[in-house]
C-alpha cells in the first residue's frame, strides 16, 4: 500500500521555543512540525533537560562557546537528541498492540477519516480475530509513517561573528544562518526539511552547495529538502530558479498570509491569499517543469546523481485557517498539498512548550488584546499579545529609569547607527545612544515622549520568547525569566485549554471546539487586516506623503480592492461553505469593497 502522508496539516514554527521540542510530542502519530534555528542557548539548556529526563542518553556534555563552531554543533547536538528520542517513542507505538486506548489506536484514530491507511484500519477493526487480522495489523504497522521533524531560519538573521578578543570579524560560515544550516544539515535527520522564511539571502543559499544532504543519492532520495516560505509566486519563482541553479530543489512552496499570521509580520503589497493560491495552482505545473530541467541540467553538469524523475512538489498555506470548512476550500479547491495550523496549538498543551501563565492568557485573549506591534528589534511588525510579562517588566523598567536590554544573546543585532559592530535596538545601550541623539535635536514636549516612546517600545525578544521554554521545563539558568509570546490574531476565537485529540478532530471536521459566532471568514479577517493595515500607514505618513508613497498606497488599495473583486466573483460558485455562511461572505465583501472604496488618499 502506498501511503501519503498521514496528516494534511502541519504544526509551523512559532517564535524560538514553543515548538522547540514540538516534534518529540506529535511526530510519533504522525503529525510534522517545525523547530526554529535562532537560539543555541535554549537547545544547550533543552538538551540538558531532556538528557535528565532520559538517562540512556546520557551523560550530559555540554558544548562551551569557546568550542570552535560551537553554534552548528549545539544545533546538531539537539537535533539527534531529539530525532532518536522520536524515533525511540515511534517504534514504541508501532510495537504496541492494537487495543482501545492503546497508543497505536491513537495513531489510527487521529487520522482524516478519508485518508488510505483510516480506511485500511477501520477494514482491519472488521476482520474477525484470526491470522487475517493479524496480517491486517502487521501490514498497518509497516505502512505507519512518522511525522517529519522540520526545522527553520528567519533568513533575515544572519548576524556575523567578530572575535572576541580582538574584534576581527570571523569568516562568513560562522554567520548564524549559515552555522545554523551546517548543525541542521550535519545531525542524523533523514525525510526532514529546512523551511527558510523572510526572504531571500544569497549567501546562505549558496552555502547549501556544501552540504551533501540536499542532493538525490542514486535512486533519487533527497535526506534533507527544501521548503521556501514565500507571500506570493515571484517569491517563489526567483528563490526557486536561484536554487535550481545550483541543482537544489524546492520539496514545498509554503505560502503564509502576510498578515494573518504570528510573529513578524511581512505584509504584501495588498495581495490577497486568494488570488495568490490560485496563482500557485495555476502556474504550479509550469514553475516545476521549469526548475526541474534546470535542476537536472546542473547535476549533470556537476557529474551529480540526476532525479529519476520530477520529483514531488508541495504547494501548502497556513495563516489564520480556524474551522474545517475553511480547510476544505483551501485543499479542494485551492489545491494546496497541506495547511498549517499555529497559534490554535499554543493552546494544546500536549503540543507545544508554553508557560502556564501565559497559556492561560492566551485562552482569553479577544481581539483587543491581540495586535500587530513594533516591539521587534528588526523592525518589522510583530504579532503579540498585550499585557505580556515582557511588556509589564519593559515598561517598569523605563519608568526605573534603566530603559532597555543587556542583550545576553545578540541574535536579533542590526543596526550600526552608532556602532561599528551591529548592536539590538532592544539594547540598553542603543536606546541610550539614541535617546540622547534625539534630545540633541531640541526637539521637546509631547514630541519628544512620543520619539522616546518608539525607541523603548522594543523588546528583547530573544530572551522573553525562549523564556516560556525555561520556566516549563524548569530551568536552572539564573537569568531573570520574562515571558513574551507571539501569537496570530486567530487564536481569540479559541477559549480554552485542549487535548490533542480534540484539536485534530476540529481540524478535520469530527468535532467543533470553536463557538464564537463572531469569528470572521479567514478570507474577510485578512481583508480585514489589509485595511487597517493600509489605513495605519497611510495616517503615519500624512506629514511626508510624497510621490513615491503616494504611488505605493493607490497600487496597495487597488491590489487590495483586485482582491476583494475577485472573491466576489467566484463566492457564488466555488467556494464550497454553508448557504448561510455563503451569504454572509458574500454580503461582507460587498460591503468592506464599498467601505475601502469610499476612503480616499488625500
Amino acid at each position: 500500500m502506498t501511503v501519503s502522508l498521514p496528516h494534511s496539516f502541519h504544526i509551523p514554527v512559532m517564535g524560538t521555543a514553543f515548538t522547540i521540542d514540538t516534534p518529540l510530542r506529535v511526530a510519533p502519530y504522525g503529525i510534522s512540525s517545525v523547530i526554529s534555528l535562532c537560539d543555541d542557548e535554549l537547545f544547550e539548556e533543552m538538551r540538558q533537560s531532556l538528557v535528565v529526563k532520559h538517562s540512556e542518553f546520557g551523560p550530559f556534555v555540554s558544548i562551551p562557546k569557546s568550542d570552535q563552531d560551537h553554534r552548528a554543533k549545539r544545533i546538531t547536538a539537539y537535533l539527534d537528541l531529539i530525532h532518536n528520542l522520536t524515533t525511540q517513542k515511534f517504534d514504541q507505538i508501532r510495537q504496541s498492540n492494537f487495543d482501545t486506548g492503546s497508543e497505536i489506536t491513537r495513531y489510527f484514530e487521529l487520522l482524516e477519516n478519508r485518508h488510505p491507511l483510516k480506511l485500511a484500519y477501520n477494514a482491519m477493526l472488521e476482520l474477525p480475530e484470526g491470522h487475517e487480522k493479524t496480517e491486517a495489523q502487521n501490514q498497518l504497522r509497516q505502512t505507519m509513517k512518522m511525522g517529519s521533524i522540520d526545522v527553520n531560519i528567519m533568513t533575515k538573521l544572519d548576524r556575523d561573528i567578530y572575535e572576541r578578543k580582538t574584534g576581527d570579524k570571523l569568516p562568513e560560515i560562522y554567520s548564524d544562518a549559515i552555522a545554523g544550516l551546517r548543525g541542521y544539515a550535519n545531525s542524523q535527520l533523514d525525510n526532514s526539511s529546512i523551511v527558510f522564511s523572510a526572504g531571500f539571502n544569497r549567501r546562505l543559499f549558496a552555502y547549501i552547495e556544501k552540504c551533501s544532504d540536499f542532493f538525490p543519492d542514486a535512486v533519487g532520495h533527497v535526506k534533507k529538502r527544501i521548503i521556501l516560505k514565500v507571500s506570493d509566486f515571484r517569491s517563489s519563482q526567483i528563490q526557486g530558479t536561484f536554487l535550481a541553479k545550483k541543482g537544489v530543489w524546492v520539496y514545498e512552496h509554503r505560502i503564509e498570509s502576510g498578515l494573518n499570521c504570528g510573529g513578524h509580520a511581512f505584509a504584501t503589497d495588498g495581495l490577497l491569499m486568494g488570488p495568490i493560491l490560485a496563482e500557485f495552482r495555476d502556474k504550479k505545473a509550469a514553475l516545476t517543469s521549469k526548475l526541474y530541467q534546470l535542476c537536472n541540467q546542473v547535476l549533470a553538469n556537476k557529474q551529480m546523481h540526476e532525479y529519476v524523475k520530477q520529483p514531488e512538489t508541495r504547494i501548502t498555506f497556513q495563516g489564520g485557517i480556524g474551522t474545517y470548512e475553511e480547510e476544505r476550500v483551501l485543499l479542494d479547491y485551492y489545491q494546496v498539498d497541506g495547511t498549517g495550523w499555529a497559534s490554535p496549538f499554543l493552546l494544546v498543551p500536549e503540543a507545544t512548550t508554553v508557560d502556564e501563565a501565559t497559556r492561560k492568557q492566551l485562552a482569553k485573549a479577544t481581539p483587543r488584546e491581540l495586535y500587530l506591534s513594533k516591539i521587534s528589534p528588526l523592525g518589522v511588525p510583530f504579532n503579540t499579545m498585550k499585557d505580556t510579562h515582557s511588556e509589564t517588566e519593559k515598561l517598569a523598567r523605563v519608568q526605573q529609569g534603566k530603559p532597555g536590554s543587556i542583550c545576553p544573546k545578540g541574535y536579533l543585532v542590526s543596526n550600526t547607527e552608532f556602532t561599528k559592530v551591529p548592536i539590538c535596538t532592544a539594547s540598553k545601550t542603543y536606546q541610550r545612544l539614541k535617546v540622547k541623539s534625539i534630545e540633541a535635536t531640541g526637539v521637546v514636549g509631547d514630541a519628544l515622549e512620543q520619539l522616546k516612546s518608539d525607541v523603548y517600545t522594543k523588546a528583547c525578544l530573544c530572551e522573553d520568547l525562549a523564556a516560556p521554554a525555561l520556566i516549563q521545563n524548569k530551568s536552572e539558568s539564573k537569568r531573570i525569566q520574562v515571558t513574551a509570546v507571539c501569537p496570530g490574531p486567530n487564536i481569540a476565537y479559541f477559549k480554552d485549554f485542549f487535548h490533542m485529540d480534540a484539536m485534530i478532530d476540529h481540524i478535520y471536521g469530527r468535532v467543533s471546539i470553536m463557538h464564537d459566532a463572531l469569528r470572521p471568514n479567514v478570507f474577510i479577517k485578512e481583508i480585514d487586516l489589509y485595511i487597517r493595515y493600509w489605513v495605519d500607514q497611510v495616517n503615519l505618513s500624512m506629514h511626508a506623503l510624497d510621490n513615491r508613497k503616494k504611488t505605493y498606497f493607490i497600487n496597495f488599495k487597488d491590489n487590495l480592492l483586485a482582491g476583494i473583486d475577485y472573491y466576489l466573483s467566484i463566492v457564488d460558485t466555488k467556494f464550497d461553505f454553508s448557504k448561510h455562511d455563503l451569504l454572509k461572505l458574500k454580503e461582507t465583501l460587498t460591503m468592506r469593497n464599498q467601505e475601502f472604496s469610499e476612503i480616499l488618499l488625500n
